[in-house]
């Protein structure tokens, strides 16, 4: 008879932030190559190599893709020694892989982990997203809301003018209304380019990053990572699934999702405890990022958990040849 290993998220914490100090590690000498497929593949080997020296029973339930389409890390791969707990497995081994091609600020190496049915299995589709940081009530923003509303109730739940807010957008073109109607508020706009796992995590630390809001679409497995986030940091999140044809809602109703318009809070998206780490590959306003010297690379990683709100920022020197 078998016996269920419980999800020790204390012991497992220090390995996963070596699983993604891994990655970053492994993406540095691609920093500025312009080579966005290999720095992504160099990530997502060493991750994966790292992930199976832990003692877990992990499944990969956000990664790099469906199994035809990802190699490695793909959706429902098995990974670990299998002698450990059985866990669920977020991840995105190089979140900013344009970024880190170009050189350019907050390409994290991004994974989290928690007991095994404790995070959804979102599709990769896109995602409509609103986050805010900790310390307001439930609810004081909503996806409901128009892009205005949402920057006079957080004014006003914050008692500041509006011209005092900064909201985080993806540059896209399909933001372009929302952009406008957000600086018609007064509001003041942060675009970032890529990575908007760091751009959720932002409004977690609004003193440190000056970010308050982060509204817009972008990936749903990414919407999960921020979750994950959030869940050790504090905030809120909401996320609505987004499809464009028929393929995408089957591929939803494939990860077991039924209500196709559901909008998730954050504890809807991760439902357990779980841990969380990210490693700077490019520096940014998170996490410093890959420091180069003669013979040492240095590297910064957050490293949170849930259950007790602990966040660690660790430095690890790693000799290299």
């Amino acid at each position: 008879m078998s016996t269920k290993i419980d999800f020790n998220d204390r012991m497992l914490s220090l390995g996963l932030a070596r699983v993604s100090e891994a990655a970053a590690i492994a993406s540095a000498r691609l920093i500025g190559r312009g080579d966005e497929k290999a720095a992504d593949q160099a990530a997502v080997n060493a991750m994966r190599t790292q992930l199976n020296l832990l003692d877990i029973a992990g499944v990969v339930v956000i990664g790099e893709g469906e199994r035809d389409e990802a190699p490695m890390l793909f959706i429902g791969e098995e990974v670990g020694t299998g002698n450990g707990p059985g866990v669920d497995i977020a991840l995105d081994p190089l979140e900013g892989t344009t970024l880190t091609a170009k050189d350019m600020p907050n390409a994290l190496t991004v994974i989290a982990m928690g007991p095994r049915g404790s995070m959804l299995h979102a599709p990769d589709v896109y995602m409509d997203k609103l986050a805010v940081g900790p310390g307001f009530r439930e609810g004081v923003v909503t996806l409901e809301m128009s892009p205005k509303e949402r920057v006079l109730a957080l004014a006003k739940a914050k008692k500041c003018k509006a011209s005092d807010i900064t909201v985080c957008i993806l540059e896209r073109p399909r933001h372009e209304e929302m952009i406008e109607e957000v600086r018609a508020t007064g509001a003041s706009i942060r675009l970032i380019t890529d990575g908007d796992v760091a751009g959720v995590m932002h409004c977690a630390e609004p003193g440190v990053t000056g970010i308050d809001m982060y509204m817009g679409s972008g990936g749903a497995p990414e919407g999960v990572l921020a979750a994950s986030a959030l869940k050790c940091m504090g905030g809120q999140i909401h996320g609505r699934l987004m499809f464009r044809n028929d393929d995408e809602k089957a591929r939803a109703r494939k990860a077991g999702i039924t209500d196709l318009d559901r909008i998730y809070t954050r504890d809807d998206m991760v439902t357990d405890h779980v841990i969380f780490a990210a490693t700077g590959v490019t520096s940014g306003s998170l996490v410093a990022g890959i420091k180069r010297e003669v013979g040492y690379l240095t590297t910064e990683t957050i490293l949170m958990r849930s259950k007790t709100g602990s966040v660690r920022r660790m430095t690890y020197r790693n000799p290299v040849s």
